[in-house]
């Protein structure tokens, strides 16, 4: 923000004029130090009274007792006679701490909030209309649980729940009127399974201890939801090391199903994926896993849940293709895009590959 103090007889200033501006200058820093404030201030050299300044805030303590006022404090530098001065400048309006996001919104700092909630609810104001003169759009605002009694406060004033997490709820506002360009929360949930065959042609299979009814008896795959910031290769790896202790490699994503309205009114993604055995002795996760064993490919195929879905014999009759190598499916590769400069993670069928000697179904 750029501010500029000006003075209309600056320019036949006297050097008298000059001391009372300096002692004013001094005056505000006495009450600076009264009311306990501190100032970082950005200096900016002009010549004469007009000048131009950047300006910082300070920081201030929001559960401080209330004998003790608390300033937003700006500072503005001039010359007089070729000595730079610097003065102070007080608001009696705060702004929350925040960070400007790349869409032209602003990101609220969760760690600079005032603990205090009336306070917290002048800042708020405060901020809502310091960011709407700015031109702001959309205000992401992350309250964290030790400061729950925040939140009524902020959906008074117009924010909305976006998404929670463990510990923390976040609130978005959209500052301009038009509609809202913010994005939603996350609309789907990600699960994997793994297809484990050994060298005997027998299937890694799990009985799950809680299961729907329709289920029960049933030998399946291993099975799980990927956690956040986790790859689907590396996931699928850890899911069957979880429920079985078998440690396995990676081949490939052989398909994925998807279906609306799972969970929560969420989607869900579901990517079965053929693994390698690397290990062979058993170790049931007693918390959610009821049985593991190695059952027979054909013995597993014919279970009667298997035949009576659709779904179950689709993805068997692509898994008995791929030991047949009359199918591919999609191999990792990873890869830097220049649209965000990051290592991230394509799926693609290799039917060129000598060593797979497939093709795709």
């Amino acid at each position: 923000m750029e501010l500029k103090y000006v003075d209309s007889k600056a320019i036949s200033m006297s050097k008298s004029v000059g001391m009372e501006i300096m002692k004013f200058s001094s005056s505000l820093l006495d009450l600076k130090l009264k009311f306990g404030v501190n100032v970082a201030p950005k200096f900016c050299s002009r010549r004469g009274l007009s000048t131009k300044a950047s300006y910082s805030r300070t920081s201030y303590d929001a559960t401080s007792s209330v004998t003790k006022k608390n300033f937003l404090v700006d500072t503005f530098s001039y010359q007089i006679n070729g000595t730079n001065r610097t003065g102070l400048y007080f608001r009696d309006k705060w702004v929350l701490d925040a960070s400007d996001d790349e869409y032209g919104g602003v990101i609220v700092n969760a760690e600079r909030l005032p603990s205090n909630p009336a306070i917290f609810t002048s800042v708020l104001r405060a901020s809502l209309a310091h960011w709407k003169v700015k031109g702001k759009k959309g205000v992401w605002l992350k309250l964290p649980v030790d400061k729950c009694d925040l939140v009524p406060i902020a959906v008074k004033e117009g924010f909305q729940y976006h998404h929670s997490e463990k510990g923390h709820v976040m609130l978005t506002y959209w500052i301009p009127d038009e509609p809202c360009m913010l994005p939603s929360n996350a609309s789907h949930q990600v699960g994997v399974g793994g297809f484990v065959i050994n060298n005997k042609n027998e299937v890694l299979v799990v009985q799950e201890k809680h299961s729907a009814p329709a289920l029960s008896g049933l030998w399946k795959i291993p099975t799980g939801f990927i956690l956040e910031s986790e790859e689907i290769f590396t996931g699928v790896v850890r899911e069957v090391k979880e429920e079985t202790g078998i440690d396995t490699e990676f081949a490939e994503v052989m398909a994925f199903r998807h279906a609306q309205n799972v969970a929560f009114e969420k989607s869900d993604l579901f990517f079965v994926c053929l693994l390698r055995p690397l290990s062979k002795q058993i170790m049931v996760d007693d918390l959610e896993i009821k049985a593991a064993k190695w059952m027979p490919l054909a013995e597993f195929v014919e279970q009667p849940l298997i035949q009576g879905d659709d779904m179950f014999k689709k993805i068997i009759d692509i898994f008995i293709a791929r030991l047949g190598k009359r199918y591919c499916g999609l191999s990792v590769h990873q890869l830097v895009s220049k649209f965000d400069d990051k290592l991230s993670t394509l799926y693609f069928n290799t039917v060129d590959d000598p060593d797979l000697n497939c093709q795709a179904s």
